[in-house]
C-alpha cells in the first residue's frame, strides 16, 4: 500500500540543524513532486518546501528560505529536509507530501515532530 513515513525530528536546540527523511512505498516515486509542509503549534498546515519530480526546480517558504534545503533520491525513494539555523518558530509537526506531476493524485505522511527549544 501506499506509504509515507517521516523520520529525523526531535530535540534541537536554537541555532542547530536536523535533516528530515520521508521514505516513499507503493507508487512510482519518480512521477511524484514532494513536498514538505509543518504545522505549528495553533496554526494550520503550511507550506515549506518544495522538489519538482527531476529535482531541478526547488521553491521554499519565505521563512525557511536559505536556511532549508529540500532533496530528493529517485532510485531510493526518499526526499529529505536538511533544516539548518533552526529557530523556536520552527517547531511543528513535518509532514511529507507527494503530489503527482500530471493529476490530483496526493498521498501524506504523518508527520514527525520537531521541537526547538533552549
Amino acid at each position: 500500500q501506499v506509504q509515507l513515513v517521516e523520520s529525523g525530528g526531535g530535540l534541537v536546540q536554537p541555532g542547530g540543524s536536523l535533516r528530515l527523511s520521508c521514505a516513499a512505498s507503493g507508487f512510482a516515486f519518480s512521477n511524484y513532486a514532494m513536498s514538505w509542509y509543518r504545522q505549528r503549534p495553533g496554526k494550520e498546515r503550511e507550506f515549506v518546501a518544495f522538489i519538482s519530480v527531476t529535482g531541478g526546480e526547488t521553491t521554499y517558504a519565505d521563512s525557511v528560505k536559505g536556511r532549508f534545503s529540500i532533496a530528493r533520491d529517485n532510485f531510493k525513494n526518499t526526499a529529505s529536509l536538511q533544516m539548518n539555523s533552526l529557530k523556536l518558530e520552527d517547531t511543528g509537526v513535518y509532514i511529507c507530501n507527494a503530489d503527482h506531476r500530471l493529476g490530483p493524485t496526493r498521498y501524506w505522511g504523518q508527520g514527525t515532530q520537531v521541537t526547538v527549544s533552549s
